[in-house]
């Protein structure tokens, strides 16, 4: 199922209806309430790190978490570009050629 809420408004929402504070949350997390306020306003950025940690806490599926915080990270990217759809097309095909090809991750070039 295709979630299109974005990354904020998903753990958001999520906090909400387990009856979870900002506060109890950013102390599960060790972060600032302020730090956690801002994510879910898109205010402010979240690392991989802490999504995974935010997939246990809140209990949802790091899977749909983490395609939820990752699509927002692309679509935030090229939304304004014309070609949006040929460059997620093709991104999507050079995503597949590097899996298949056995290179030590940071050593890949374009």
């Amino acid at each position: 199922m295709t979630n299109l809420s974005r990354f904020g408004e998903l753990i958001r929402n999520k906090r909400k209806e387990k009856g979870y504070t900002l506060e109890l949350v950013a102390q599960k997390l060790k972060i600032d309430p302020s730090t956690l306020c801002k994510i879910e306003k898109k205010e402010r950025n979240a690392s991989k790190e802490l999504v995974l940690k935010l997939s246990s806490v809140l209990e949802i599926d790091e899977t749909e978490l983490l395609i939820s915080f990752l699509s927002d990270k692309v679509a935030n990217e090229i939304w304004q570009e014309n070609h949006f759809e040929e460059v997620l097309k093709i991104a999507g095909e050079k995503i597949k050629y590097l899996k298949t090809v056995n290179v030590e991750q940071g050593k890949i070039n374009f």
